[in-house]
C-alpha cells in the first residue's frame, strides 16, 4: 500500500543511496533535486486526495454494495440553505449525514436540532474550516475537533465517530490528532464541485454521470444553486430506482459511540 510512512522510507532510502554512491563518483546534484520534486509531489497528491488512504483510512464508499443504494453528505452547514435542503430530503424519503462546521452549529443551533430530529445523522467538520487547517499541528487539530464534537454531543447525546477534514486534505499532523480522537474519517466517491461552480447544469451532468451502488456523494447546504441542483438529483435517483441512505447504514459504521 502507498503510504505517508511506507513513501517516506523509501525515498530517504533513495537519497542515502545517492549519498553514498556520490562519496565513490560525482552524482549531478540535479539527480538530488529530481528525487525531492518526486517526493514532494507524491506527498502533495497523496494529501490532497483523500480516497488514497495516503496519511490516514477514509471510508469513501461500499464497493462490495450490489444494491441500489447510495449515500448524501452536506458539507460546510449548517446554514439557512439547510432547512431547504431539509424539505427536499424529507419529500423523497431521503436520509443524509451532515458534516458540521462548529462556528456554524453556534450560530444555528435550532437547525442542528431540526436535522436530528428528522433522523439525519451529524459528523465533524472542523471548528474554523480554515484554509490553513491542513498546516496546524496536531495539538491545535485535535483543539478544534474537540470543540466541535462538544457542540455537537448537546443535541445527539452520544459521541461523534465520523469527522470529514476540511477540503478532504489529509496530513501527518491529522493523523496524530485522530489518533487520539478515534475519529473515522468519511470521505466520497461522487464530487459535485458545487463548492466551486454555481453552474447547475455542470454540477448535476458530473453527479449523474459518476452514480453507482455504494458511492458517497459530496454536496454543500449552504447555497440556493446546491439546492435546486438536490431536488433534480434526488429525481434522478428516484426515477432510477436508487435507495438514499445513511452513511451509517451504507457503510456498516457507527456516527456515534455511547
Amino acid at each position: 500500500m502507498i503510504t505517508h510512512k511506507n513513501i517516506s522510507l523509501f525515498f530517504i532510502f533513495l537519497l542515502l543511496l545517492l549519498f553514498l554512491l556520490n562519496l565513490y563518483t560525482a552524482i549531478n546534484l540535479l539527480w538530488f533535486f529530481g528525487v525531492i520534486l518526486i517526493w514532494i509531489g507524491i506527498n502533495a497528491f497523496g494529501s490532497a486526495r483523500i480516497s488514497s488512504n495516503y496519511h490516514v483510512k477514509a471510508f469513501c464508499h461500499n464497493p462490495s454494495e450490489t444494491e441500489k443504494k447510495i449515500a448524501l453528505t452536506f458539507d460546510d452547514g449548517p446554514s439557512i440553505f439547510t432547512l431547504e435542503v431539509l424539505d427536499l430530503l424529507k419529500k423523497y424519503n431521503a436520509k443524509a449525514t451532515f458534516f458540521c462546521i462548529g462556528k456554524n452549529v453556534e450560530k444555528h443551533p435550532e437547525i442542528i436540532k431540526k436535522i436530528i430530529a428528522e433522523g439525519h445523522l451529524v459528523g465533524n467538520h472542523s471548528y474554523n474550516h480554515s484554509k490553513f487547517f491542513d498546516f496546524y499541528n496536531a495539538a491545535t487539530i485535535k483543539e478544534e475537533i474537540q470543540k466541535t464534537d462538544e457542540l455537537l454531543e448537546k443535541y445527539t447525546s452520544k459521541k461523534i465517530n465520523f469527522f470529514r477534514p476540511p477540503y478532504g486534505v489529509t496530513t501527518p499532523s491529522i493523523r496524530r490528532a485522530l489518533k487520539t480522537t478515534g475519529h473515522k474519517v468519511i470521505g466520497w466517491n461522487i464530487r459535485s464541485l458545487d463548492g466551486g461552480t454555481k453552474d447547475q447544469n455542470l454540477i448535476f451532468n458530473r453527479i449523474i454521470k459518476r452514480v453507482s451502488p455504494g458511492g458517497i456523494v459530496l454536496l454543500h447546504d449552504t447555497g440556493l444553486h446546491s439546492v435546486l441542483v438536490l431536488e433534480q438529483f434526488l429525481q434522478f435517483l428516484q426515477q432510477n430506482n436508487y435507495e438514499v441512505i445513511s452513511v451509517e447504514e451504507l457503510l456498516n459504521l457507527k456516527a456515534y459511540e455511547n
